[in-house]
């Protein structure tokens, strides 16, 4: 059974979270105002409970695309900057000295855990609903990087739609029959 929160590993080092972090820090006020807890309970049924080694918590995978969203990133520039920027750290729950993921695991996370684009809208969409009912964020403008997302509308030209299905009937005619090739 995953816990609902990541827990922050003891660490003789997180006081430096409330010397270097100040009280109004966006990260820290999202952390004390939101309740993550929908994001281990949309994405439940995408882990395997007895299976495999322990997963890295889908609050925490959560947080560093969120972060992304937050901020122009890379994955692999995002996981280095949380390798030393104490308030991603705090973010993200983590201890100062503990080691981040492997850039890989967020791709391997959208792709695995979020198969569905829909699911990754939700639960950015009920995150912004929470931080704009908390007053977390005071813009009407909020601005995501679409890089890994895909249009809903117009993926393909309709040439492009008739060459793929010219394709397949082609190779479905010299399945039943090849001397039509």
């Amino acid at each position: 059974m995953m816990p609902d929160r990541p827990s922050m590993k003891p660490s003789p080092y997180t006081a430096l979270y409330d010397i270097v972090i100040p009280k109004d820090h966006i990260f820290r006020r999202i952390n004390e105002l939101v309740d993550f807890s929908f994001v281990t309970e949309e994405l439940t049924e995408k882990y395997c409970p007895d299976n495999g080694r322990m997963a890295i918590h889908p609050i925490r995978m959560f947080k560093y695309l969120l972060l992304k969203s937050m901020n122009p990133l890379s994955d692999v520039d995002l996981v280095e900057r949380s390798k030393y920027d104490l308030s991603y750290k705090f973010f993200l729950d983590m201890a100062p000295e503990e080691a981040v993921i492997d850039p890989s695991s967020l791709t391997k996370f959208r792709k695995l855990r979020l198969q569905d684009q829909n699911l990754l809208d939700l639960l950015i969409e009920k995150t912004i609903a929470i931080a704009m009912d908390l007053d977390l964020i005071e813009t009407g403008t909020i601005i995501v990087d679409a890089t890994h997302t895909q249009s809903r509308y117009n993926l393909k030209k309709p040439q492009e739609i008739l060459q793929d299905q010219s394709r397949k009937l082609r190779k479905t005619i010299y399945s039943v029959n090849e001397s039509m090739k």
